[in-house]
């Protein structure tokens, strides 16, 4: 973004170290209204999983891949998401299904990634899924190898990209005659909302908060 220092994997070991912004940061890229929307997850939750906002470099460059999903995917066909799953019974925590669902999505080696942090918990009412969000870093990622059987596209996006404030717009939807306000990351040809774009915010919301002189207390 113009008139800010490049991000670097410390300024992300940074922002992690800042006290999440949760809901409030969330919210920002949230459907308006949401239906079904909660302010806290479920207990028992019906189903849980994970996802990972993997970074690795292009080009001297942090960048992280977002998803396009295939037609022939269980829950949100065709949309575009962070790689991640649900939880299978031999994951032994959130981190570890987030890891495995992402290096199995896009064709890594699990050694390769380091798993930094992780962000706030968000129920998806459509799915009724509780999601875990983390944070990771991969070395060495020279070529992805996506899985054709749940990815029909990666987008490599540089945060530098989702950090400029032009890439944030705001459409206006209609279902049943109902008026929706759809905020979006515009990411190549894709549109990023949802859930995705809700999870997206909070750890741009800590990144910003890290790139300033004295980090901010959010």
């Amino acid at each position: 973004m113009i008139g800010q220092p490049p991000i670097t994997l410390q300024t992300v070991r940074t922002a992690l170290q800042l006290p999440l912004p949760g809901r409030a940061a969330q919210l920002t890229m949230a459907v308006r209204p949401r239906p079904g929307d909660r302010p806290d997850l479920p207990d028992p939750c019906p189903n849980e999983g994970a996802v990972l906002l993997l970074l690795y470099e292009r080009q001297d460059l942090l960048v992280l891949p977002l998803t396009r999903r295939t037609q022939t995917v269980e829950t949100h066909k065709g949309q575009v998401s962070l790689p991640g799953g649900a939880r299978e019974p031999q994951d032994h925590s959130f981190a570890e299904t987030a890891l495995r669902e992402t290096c199995e999505e896009l064709g890594i080696p699990e050694a390769t990634v380091e798993v930094l942090g992780a962000l706030t918990p968000l129920y998806i009412p459509p799915s009724r899924f509780c999601v875990y969000p983390y944070v990771g870093h991969a070395s060495h990622v020279y070529r992805l190898r996506p899985d054709p059987n749940e990815v029909a596209e990666v987008i490599e996006v540089p945060l530098e990209h989702l950090l400029d404030p032009t890439t944030r717009q705001v459409e206006i939807h209609f279902r049943d005659e109902e008026r929706f306000q759809v905020p979006i990351y515009q990411v190549a040809s894709q549109k990023v909302w949802g859930a995705t774009a809700m999870i997206l915010a909070e750890f741009l919301a800590l990144l910003s908060a890290a790139q300033a002189p004295t980090p901010l207390r959010l």
